[in-house]
């Protein structure tokens, strides 16, 4: 288009000098003696037009000349930067199809025609990864940090979660320490370091991190309370051994968490194990206040307190809003039998039976029914009792 516009703007100028100089019988005279040169006006004007644009053509093509190795060197970095991009792009594509081999290809490729170093190494060194060859994950890792220094907060997360997918959780935790101290409350980081401490078991440590994420927000409340639930089964498993440690880290929890129907079954179980029936009935009682499940009322009944009657009395009164579960009734029926009310106790057990069938409320009728010389009905409870904990195994 701009070739049409300069050759309709020529033509143009030539019939305008054809119209100014066509009548026109002027001419020049150059006089250098000896010599004498005669000619007309109109040919003047056009070797001056000539001479001019044939100046001006020669400076365009000197210029052009002069900066012919300058474009050249830019069309070839245009050139070598629109390859380096696709190779690049390619070897995403791969990484994410599972073309590892082909992705990592691609990526040095990319890294070695310069684009991005950051990135083309970090897809690189995934890619090297997911076919275990961890020297070359490493080389390229230490590329990203020499070429693209400043992207090492990519770089760092990268490092730590391919050492996590390789079970190297101690080595895992020297790239988070770099990342705590160039940003402190990274939550990607952080949840990072809660996986870490979970495999090495510093149960603690992820009671901590727990607290940070929760602090900002940055963690679902159900994977929060899974991860919490963890860590305190663990360490109450670690003080299983001695009822003043156990009991001294269940106060350490807070009582919120202490109420929670999953926390109080197996901190009654701990404490049950361990010899303290008693402690075991307090955190039921506590949790059954506050969240009400036949499961956890099921266990209340094998809490040998040092009260029982005081026991039977706090079930009985929770049967008035809840006479018909299951669960309280066995519990209900064992504390009978701890009494001694055997009358009281079978029906109860009949009861508990009557409204849910279990192995443990026959188990239990059976025993009582064996103390009351009624050897056929507790032969029977027996086996009834066995085809029931089949089924609740299988």
């Amino acid at each position: 288009m701009r070739y049409l516009i300069w050759l309709l703007f020529i033509l143009g100028a030539a019939v305008a000098l054809s119209l100014v100089f066509g009548s026109n019988n002027g001419y020049v005279l150059v006089v250098q003696p000896p010599y004498r040169v005669e000619f007309s006006l109109n040919l003047l004007v056009i070797l001056l037009v000539v001479g001019f644009a044939s100046l001006h053509g020669t400076l365009r093509l000197i210029q052009y000349t002069l900066r012919l190795p300058e474009s050249v060197r830019k069309f070839k970095q245009a050139q070598r930067q629109k390859e380096a991009h696709a190779a690049l792009l390619e070897g995403l594509h791969a990484l994410v199809e599972g073309r590892y081999g082909k992705a990592e290809t691609a990526a040095a490729r990319a890294l070695e025609l310069g684009e991005d170093a950051g990135l083309s190494a970090l897809v690189a060194a995934r890619a090297a990864h997911r076919m275990k060859h961890l020297a070359k994950r490493d080389f390229y890792l230490a590329e990203a940090e020499r070429l693209a220094p400043d992207a090492s907060i990519a770089r760092l997360l990268t490092h730590t979660e391919l050492l996590l997918e390789g079970r190297q959780y101690a080595l895992a935790l020297q790239p988070l320490q770099q990342l705590e101290k160039i940003e402190p409350n990274y939550a990607p980081a952080m949840k990072l370091l809660l996986k870490a401490h979970q495999r090495l078991g510093n149960w603690e440590q992820v009671l901590h991190v727990l607290a940070r994420l929760e602090k900002l927000n940055a963690i679902e409340p159900v994977h929060y309370w899974q991860a919490q639930y963890q860590a305190h089964q663990q360490l109450l498993e670690r003080h299983a051994g001695n009822r003043e440690e156990l009991l001294a880290y269940w106060k350490k929890i807070p009582e919120s968490d202490r109420l929670q129907t999953q926390m109080a079954r197996m901190g009654a179980r701990r404490f049950l194990d361990a010899g303290d029936g008693a402690t075991a009935a307090q955190i039921i009682e506590m949790s059954l206040t506050k969240y009400w499940e036949s499961e956890l009322a099921a266990k209340y009944g094998d809490c040998a307190g040092s009260d029982t009657l005081k026991q039977l009395q706090q079930a009985e009164f929770w049967l008035q809003s809840h006479h018909d579960d299951a669960g309280l009734l066995l519990s209900l029926g064992n504390l009978c039998v701890r009494q001694e009310l055997w009358g009281k106790a079978k029906s109860y057990l009949e009861a508990s039976i009557s409204v849910v069938p279990s192995s443990a409320a026959h188990l239990a009728l059976a025993k009582l029914l064996e103390r009351m010389d009624q050897q056929a009905e507790a032969y029977q409870h027996y086996r009834q009792s066995l085809e029931y904990a089949l089924r609740e195994a299988a």
